[in-house]
């Protein structure tokens, strides 16, 4: 995966993710299933021009639904947390 804008690919904008935020200095972002650690802060760091210190991944598990031929489910998706360095920001709305 050598393009960075295929392995991060929205971020998530939640009330959580805004307190962990502005509290922590952290960033939730919506990710390729495929995507490593070392290949998360590499990109981040190279787009958004800012210095990663820590990155947490996790698989979020499809959720099943019923629909009207019967029980599917959502497809995976992996979430990761990104801690930037103090002073680092990343602002995703302008503005206002």
């Amino acid at each position: 995966m050598d393009n960075g804008l295929k392995i991060v690919k929205c971020p998530l904008l939640s009330e959580k993710s805004s307190e962990q935020g502005e509290a922590d200095n952290k960033v939730y972002f919506k990710v390729a299933s495929g995507a490593t650690k070392p290949q998360l802060r590499e990109a981040i760091e190279r787009y958004f021009k800012v210095k990663v210190r820590n990155v947490n991944t996790m698989v979020m598990p499809g959720k099943p639904y019923h629909s009207r031929r019967g029980f599917k489910k959502n497809s995976s998706w992996k979430k990761a947390v990104v801690t930037l360095r103090e002073g680092d920001k990343i602002e995703f709305f302008k503005g206002v």
